[in-house]
């Protein structure tokens, strides 16, 4: 982050989601250190969005693989219309 803004408009959630997303097997300990929280903060949020189905997670051997399911709708009556594809959307690098 540059600056000195110490918030964002996206959520940890989001951040977490947006690093499964950029890669299926990244380690959780990566993902905490990319999003700037704990390795025990980003454990519960891929909990969270597993609870909720947003994410599935398939363990192959000693590695963790995350599916994420992009067609479900956000949480917020107020983004209610949007779908998870549109927060992954959000990380993807331009092409510029």
């Amino acid at each position: 982050m540059t600056g000195e803004t110490s918030w964002t408009f996206l959520t940890n959630h989001s951040h977490v989601l947006i690093c499964l997303s950029q890669d299926s097997e990244v380690r959780l300990r990566d993902v905490a250190i990319k999003v700037g929280i704990t390795e025990r903060a980003v454990q519960r949020i891929v909990a969270e969005l597993e609870e909720g189905g947003v994410v599935t997670r398939h363990r192959e051997g000693r590695r963790n693989r995350y599916e994420i399911h992009p067609e479900i709708k956000l949480r917020h009556e107020i983004e209610a219309h949007r779908s998870v594809a549109e927060i992954i959307a959000l990380g993807e690098k331009s092409e510029k």
